[in-house]
């Protein structure tokens, strides 16, 4: 399977669970949930909140895959 098809798979379940659960409301978890659902119902494998390692500008992150930290959105603001 090659990314353009794997690409049609995701987009058709992300459009399933848009019209199964409606649209903006609920708790990201649940949206989580259902396309995980979806995709696994489609054959494709997942891995949810999978931590990955993020390094900006030179920084390594403290929480590889994590939303942004206080003492980070505060740093960001800096100029170099």
């Amino acid at each position: 399977m090659n990314e353009n098809e794997i690409a049609k798979i995701v987009v058709d379940a992300a459009i399933e669970v848009h019209r199964g659960l409606g649209g903006p409301g609920l708790l990201e978890a649940v949206y989580e949930e259902a396309l995980a659902f979806e995709l696994e119902s489609r054959g494709l494998s997942v891995v949810r909140q999978k931590a990955v390692p993020l390094v900006y500008k030179g920084s390594p992150s403290a929480a590889p895959g994590r939303r942004a930290t206080a003492s980070f959105a505060a740093s960001a603001g800096r100029s170099a």
